[in-house]
Formats: C-alpha cells, structure tokens, sequence
C-alpha cells in the first residue's frame, strides 16, 4: 500500500465525512466540455462557470500553468480546478499538452488547501486522460504534494 486508496467508481461522487475536495486538472485554453469536466458539469454546473470567468479574467488575477481555483458545490465539498495542461490536442495539434511541473505547482496549492480544510482529496487519475500524461508521472507528484503531508487521498477509476 502506498498511502493512495484506489477504487472503482464516480470521483463526483467523494466517499467519506468531513470536508472533501474533488480535484481535477484543466487547460490553460479556457476549454472546458470533454472528459471528466463533463461529469462535473452534470453534477454541479459552478465549477464550470467560475472556470470560465477566471479564464476571461485571466489579465487581472492569477490563471495560467499551476495555478489552482477551489469551488465550493457542497457544505463540505470543494472542486479544485488546476490547471495543468498547456492548450488542447486537436486534430492540427497532437502534441501532448500536459505540464507535469504545472501539475505539481497546483498540487502543492491543492495540498495547502487541503490542510488548511482538514480535507481528503479524490480524483480521476489526473493529467491522464485528455492531457496526454502517464499515471507513473503523476503519481510521485500526488505523494509528495499530498499524502507525504498526511492528506488522504482517494482515485477512481471510473467503469474500471
């Protein structure tokens, strides 16, 4: 056992008591509509439009690769919005855009957050879906950045 409880099941849908926050990486695009933010979406619609308007805002506050957004959809549920990934693959563009250094940056405000809430964390297997990255490389940072300081962590595997 290496300190993160993988399960099967709905990262929307945080097990346990007490203050949880449901982590996710984003891009520094503004994009917002494939992948796991579609379950957010359908589950609370705030994420999605506080993520928006930090995008639109993004001259005049801190937006950009490692930075981290934290919303509150529950009594004591957060989402936190960090953004990862440099830009979208599209059809034009296949380069892979996640930003494993950007993903640390955030998880390291995630893990502030989570300390200072007393909260677990739970997520998808993030950085690892759309943005192109490897669970292998983002595992360390999880363990360094959040279970080394003692904040549970949870990953889910969704239909695994």
């Amino acid at each position: 056992m290496n300190g993160i409880t993988y399960v099967e099941g709905d990262a929307t849908a945080p097990g346990g008591e007490g203050a949880r926050i449901v982590a996710h990486v984003c891009n520094d695009a503004g994009a917002w509509g494939r992948g796991f933010v579609l379950a957010l979406t359908r589950r609370w619609p705030e994420p999605e439009k506080a993520f928006r308007q930090w995008y639109r805002e993004r001259a005049g506050n801190d937006f950009g690769l490692g930075a981290a957004q934290f919303v509150r959809v529950e009594p004591e549920v957060w989402v936190a919005n960090l953004v990862g990934q440099h830009g979208i693959r599209t059809v034009r563009n296949q380069a892979v855009p996640v930003r494993y250094e950007a993903i640390d940056a955030a998880l390291g405000l995630l893990g502030d957050k989570a300390a200072e809430l007393g909260a677990s964390v739970h997520m998808p297997r993030i950085g690892c879906g759309l943005a192109g990255g490897t669970w292998d490389e983002v595992e360390p940072l999880v363990m360094s950045r959040l279970v080394d300081r003692g904040i549970p962590v949870t990953v889910y595997d969704f239909g695994a």
